[in-house]
């Protein structure tokens, strides 16, 4: 890789600007300065510094953002803001994507990276990754409610969902509950609920696998996820 896009790649900027950093004789590769951004290195086998600090190398980068609503999950939108306009020019240029969708006017935890491997097992349908959703429902939620979800219910399409653990917070005209699901299908909670003649009026994923959304971020915000907290999603979607 061009040594001015591996340094724009772990954040020293953009390229105009690494290009300025390289002409002050700061960089470094194997201990001899380099000046020229269209030196090749492998972060495998060449040790990088500036200004006397080595630049670790990141290859892939995992955010959490608690998503807002009026946001679709997508990289790029010609008429809608995305959940990638919402990061900082630093997190985009590692080119990361939502992993899975949230629905524009659903909230809560939405995971952001560039490891394929990792999106593609926690979305794989044979991985059965658990979803937590927290939803306020018009109307009265009952126990028949819970039997139907615990069976699975046939949604509009004639399709029958997987069972599904639906946990009562409260119930009144207003309903407050916790829903757990293993897949997702489109507007999938929403229609559940439509199933058993109820209307969702607000919905917010609350966990992904083992993976609880940090209720420090406001909506909007994100931050990289720990050591920790990668190995809780991968432990989520083993590749064996």
């Amino acid at each position: 890789m061009r040594l001015d896009k591996w340094l724009a790649n772990m954040g020293l900027g953009s390229r105009k600007e690494v290009k300025k950093l390289l002409k002050t004789g700061m960089v470094n590769v194997d201990g001899e300065v380099k000046k020229d951004g269209k030196v090749q290195v492998d972060p495998s086998q060449h040790t990088v510094t500036v200004n006397g600090m080595e630049v670790e190398f990141k290859k892939h980068i995992y955010l959490m953002m608690n998503k807002p609503p009026g946001v679709i999950s997508a990289t790029e939108d010609v008429q809608e803001e995305t959940v990638v306009d919402l990061l900082e020019a630093e997190d985009v240029i590692f080119e990361p994507f939502p992993v899975g969708r949230l629905d524009k006017d659903t909230e809560g935890l939405l995971i952001l990276t560039n490891d394929g491997q990792l999106s593609h097992q926690l979305l794989s349908p044979k991985k059965h990754i658990p979803k937590t959703y927290y939803a306020k429902i018009a109307g009265t939620v009952t126990e028949d409610d819970v039997e139907a979800f615990r069976k699975g219910v046939i949604l509009d399409d004639g399709y029958e969902t997987k069972p599904a653990e639906l946990t009562i917070l409260h119930a009144g005209e207003q309903s407050e509950i916790e829903l757990i699901i293993t897949e997702g299908k489109f507007h999938q909670v929403k229609r559940m609920f439509r199933a058993v003649g109820k209307q969702v009026t607000y919905l917010k994923r609350i966990k992904m696998g083992d993976l609880a959304l940090d209720e420090a971020l406001e909506l909007g915000e994100y931050r990289e996820l720990t050591d920790g907290e990668v190995a809780v999603l991968q432990s989520s979607a083993p590749t064996f």
